[in-house]
């Protein structure tokens, strides 16, 4: 960026789906335009970005630009694809909100540093609900100027920003996250069922959990409204978390870490997958573990006058770039 542009840097933004779409509109509302490229010409649209030809025409035309895609393979395919790196420019900042493999980020960084540029990776954590607010936290990992560079950018739509240190840092540490998050939703999915087949008070379990040792942010935030039938839309599908825990499984090993509970969640989001939710919301996946436990549900629609239907939250289908 040249010193004229510093304080209002042109911004693209690649990838407008599920949560791309909604940080760009935390953007555009702010009075910002954006340049989008999606594969969904709606999507652009609907984020309210100015639409690009191409991911290429993004980067040329961009001081910063935002990727938001489902994981390195697609992020390499866009990165990697003729005219990117060459469209790159001296002093450009990108920044990756996808959650990707942190060998595939510095191998990205190195090569977007030949061109001049400088390519941070930010992990995202808060879903669908925190992106709609502009409330999500980042863990950013790449140069500290850089980070200082895009922060009026990236405060657009999150509240919280943690450097974590070099490049592939903040695809780590967002790996590191969401393997806790996907061991404490689907264990916290498996004892629901439990004490739904007990015949306990579901509201008063949470209660119970909430208040001691078991809590986590699947008693304190899903299973509130799961319980009643509100599967909450936005965030992760069980495809996406089972890629998740399985980057995070490839991490440790390359760590050398033994990764004893990681069984669990591969179990529990692979058989979401396997049994048809693959598309849906993981939330869902307590219904997978229902389906083989006696076809339970937690929520009985006949206790509100509902028709018995699956949820809307369930049945969303999810758009992941």
């Amino acid at each position: 960026m040249t010193d004229a542009d510093t304080t209002t840097p042109s911004i693209g933004f690649i990838g407008l789906g599920n949560m791309g779409g909604r940080m760009a509109r935390c953007i555009t509302a702010a009075g910002v335009p954006v340049l989008g490229f999606d594969t969904r010409a709606e999507s652009i649209s609907g984020a309210g970005a100015d639409a690009a030809a191409s991911a290429v025409d993004v980067v040329a035309a961009s001081d910063v630009v935002l990727l938001s895609l489902p994981d390195s393979r697609v992020v390499e395919a866009i990165v990697y694809a003729e005219g990117f790196l060459d469209a790159v420019h001296d002093g450009q900042v990108i920044v990756d909100l996808s959650t990707s493999s942190p060998d595939s980020t510095r191998a990205i960084a190195a090569k977007v540093a030949e061109h001049g540029g400088v390519y941070l990776d930010a992990g995202i954590s808060g879903g669908a609900a925190a992106a709609e607010k502009g409330a999500l936290t980042l863990m950013v990992g790449g140069d500290g100027d850089a980070l200082e560079q895009v922060r009026p950018v990236l405060d657009h739509f999150s509240s919280t920003v943690f450097h974590c240190g070099e490049s592939g840092a903040g695809h780590t540490v967002k790996l590191l996250n969401n393997f806790l998050n996907a061991v404490t939703l689907s264990a916290t999915a498996e004892v629901m069922v439990a004490a739904k087949k007990a015949g306990l008070d579901l509201a008063t379990v949470l209660d119970v959990i909430n208040a001691s040792s078991g809590v986590s942010f699947a008693s304190l935030n899903r299973f509130p409204k799961i319980i009643h039938g509100d599967y909450l839309k936005g965030g992760l599908t069980n495809t996406l978390m089972l890629k998740d825990v399985t980057l995070y499984t490839q991490l440790v090993t390359r760590l050398g870490v033994a990764s004893l509970n990681s069984a669990g969640p591969v179990a529990s989001f692979g058989l979401a997958r396997a049994l048809g939710y693959a598309d849906e919301i993981s939330n869902t996946v307590v219904d997978a573990i229902g389906d083989i436990s006696g076809g339970v549900r937690l929520h009985d629609p006949s206790h509100d006058g509902s028709d018995g239907a699956i949820p809307d939250g369930a049945q969303e289908k999810e758009t992941n770039a």
